[in-house]
């Protein structure tokens, strides 16, 4: 079971790795072409968000892997989990519904690590 919950763990490192590097490192014009859902937020915004999500995808693994702090682990699975509630919610504003299935699909596997780094099988 740990090695199943670590192989979600970096798959969902991986995931929220590279939207949020592109969410912080692209003009929010260039986002757009791609992710309509942009226009509804200011360009410090959609960084911001970005930011919070490279954090989080650290937050995943490094804490594990150097047992550091591993309470941020849970932590962090948890403000995914959030992350993904607040897309799913832009999403459904924009009548965008084949996305927010999948941000509740990825919201289900963050709450996932986050029940188990808390409850099963703590860092």
């Amino acid at each position: 079971m740990n090695i199943a919950l670590w192989v979600v763990q970096i798959l969902l490192a991986l995931f929220f790795l590279m939207a949020g590097v592109v969410k912080a490192t692209r003009p929010k014009e260039q986002l757009a072409t791609n992710m309509g859902w942009v226009e509804d937020f200011d360009g410090s915004q959609v960084k911001g968000i970005g930011v919070l999500e490279i954090l989080g995808a650290f937050g995943l693994v490094l804490p594990g892997l150097f047992g550091i702090l591993p309470i941020l682990t849970p932590l962090a699975a948890l403000g995914l989990a959030l992350t993904m509630i607040g897309a799913a919610i832009t999403h459904m504003r924009r009548n965008e519904y084949g996305y927010v299935v999948f941000n509740l699909i990825v919201m289900a596997f963050a709450l996932f690590v986050a029940y188990c780094r808390f409850v099963l099988l703590p860092l």
